[in-house]
């Protein structure tokens, strides 16, 4: 399949576009490289043999848009466009919907003017907000708690109205727990932009020394070691759910699918390994990987944060045929060989 990849040249639809290629797929990237390096795409030509079409669009750029889209002859499309920072969305939460809100309404209304009725939408789960019960699955409440949630939340049910607007439009929104890891070889991975916001990047940064310590957020949490647990995925385990949800919705004969089928109009589906690690306790599984110690210091809570949180996946092996397979040795391991033969990102 022909696929245009939005965002494509990020994190996670970098590695996407990797594991598209690794299945005979074509992706074609629009990116406005505004938390992107271009830099990212002669990586993707190294790792698929073949520099990918790419074009600096942004998505609220309509006339722009269309002329990609006039061209491409597109099966499907993967949308990862989005602003993605929680603190900064409170910061500049007009700035968040405009450019996550706008730029899918964009994208959406081009699908629709050219005939293409396949999507799969990069959410978060950051739409369950705090958890009434462990693990959630997708039937839990939604409730988010920051502007950047609540653009994630209400670009699914755009989509949602859309679909039930328009029966040959069939999407898929991929609700993420905690990506982290990077690409085996070491070409392609996270490069956060000033300080990181998750954790992972923050302590592949101690590690290199480029920060001092890291900051616990709480060590008083009713946890396993007082630290907060999380859901956190490999991105290439992360970026092979999007194939299978790709081809999932290619159906028999390359036809999306029809009325009846369980992914006719709009499917919400969890993203996580299913159980949690704590902060501690990837702090430590880091240490054994990367041979580095990683100091950090107990710090008060955040607001917001909470003690536990961890998917139930059982919806994407169902629907998808997916799960996670990489362990979180495996997560250490990618991320730091990653930070190490890049300390500078992809600036060097």
């Amino acid at each position: 399949m022909r696929i245009l990849v939005a965002g494509g040249a990020g994190y996670i639809g970098s590695h996407t576009c990797v594991a598209l290629a690794e299945r005979g797929h074509q992706a074609v990237i629009v990116d406005n490289h505004c938390n992107s390096a271009p830099t990212v795409l002669d990586r993707i030509a190294r790792l698929t043999g073949g520099a990918p079409e790419a074009h600096r669009v942004d998505l609220r750029d309509a006339a722009a848009l269309d002329r990609v889209f006039a061209d491409g002859g597109f099966d499907a499309v993967i949308h990862f466009a989005a602003l993605k920072s929680v603190g900064e969305s409170c910061v500049r939460p007009l700035d968040y919907f405009e450019n996550n809100l706008g730029g899918t309404v964009g994208l959406l209304q081009s699908m629709q003017r050219h005939g293409v009725d396949r999507l799969v939408f990069s959410s978060s789960a950051t739409v369950y907000g705090e958890p009434e019960a462990l693990p959630l699955d997708e039937s839990a409440r939604l409730s988010v708690t920051n502007p950047y949630g609540r653009t994630k939340l209400i670009a699914e049910q755009i989509i949602a109205d859309a679909c039930a607007a328009d029966v040959r439009l069939c999407a898929i929104s991929l609700r993420y727990f905690n990506p982290v890891g990077a690409h085996p070889s070491g070409l392609i991975g996270e490069a956060p932009s000033g300080v990181p916001n998750n954790l992972m990047p923050y302590i592949c940064q101690v590690a290199v020394g480029q920060r001092a310590r890291l900051q616990v957020f709480g060590g008083d949490w009713p946890t396993i070691d007082g630290t907060g647990v999380r859901d956190y995925i490999h991105v290439v385990d992360l970026a092979r759910a999007h194939v299978h949800a790709i081809e999932a919705l290619a159906g028999e004969g390359g036809s999306a699918p029809a009325a009846g089928h369980p992914l006719h109009g709009h499917t919400a589906i969890n993203l996580g390994v299913g159980r949690g690690i704590s902060v501690l306790e990837l702090v430590r599984a880091f240490e054994a990987a990367s041979g580095r110690s990683i100091p950090y210091d107990i710090v008060a809570r955040r607001p917001g944060d909470v003690a536990e949180v961890y998917a139930d996946p059982r919806l994407a092996e169902a629907l998808l045929g997916w799960r996670a397979a990489l362990d979180v040795d495996a997560m250490c391991r990618d991320a730091w060989r990653w930070q190490s033969m890049n300390p500078g990102g992809y600036a060097g």
